[in-house]
């Protein structure tokens, strides 16, 4: 059973930046593709980035495009997510997923494999 681990949350100053990580324990995550998702209280749980098994094809939603950079480096089985400029609006619990195919999804229910998920607060 492959095993998502996120890392790097924490309380931020607007304007500022964070970096996430999420390690995975499977032997070899290039057979997926994964993704980064966010759910603040209250609301649905959201798809902020994606991207294909060999990082060459990438997502991002309207409100962190330009923001935000997902990366992944298949040999050390880590996925990343790059904050700048964050904002109060961007406070969330984030969690990173893989989806068991090697193409970019968007479709949150592709994704079968999560993280606990780590807490992003941003202070204005």
């Amino acid at each position: 059973q492959v095993q998502l681990v996120e890392s790097g949350g924490g309380t931020e100053q607007a304007g500022g930046s964070l970096k996430l990580s999420c390690i995975a324990s499977a032997r070899d995550i290039s057979i997926y593709a994964m993704g980064w998702f966010r759910q603040a209280p209250g609301k649905d749980r959201e798809l902020v980035a994606a991207i294909d098994w060999a990082g060459g094809n990438t997502y991002y939603s309207d409100s962190v495009r330009g923001r935000f950079t997902i990366s992944r480096n298949n040999i050390k089985n880590a996925l990343y997510l790059q904050m700048t400029s964050l904002n109060a609006k961007d406070t969330a619990v984030y969690s990173c997923a893989a989806a068991n195919k090697i193409y970019l999804t968007t479709v949150q229910e592709e994704y079968s494999i999560w993280g606990q998920g780590t807490q992003v607060t941003v202070s204005s």
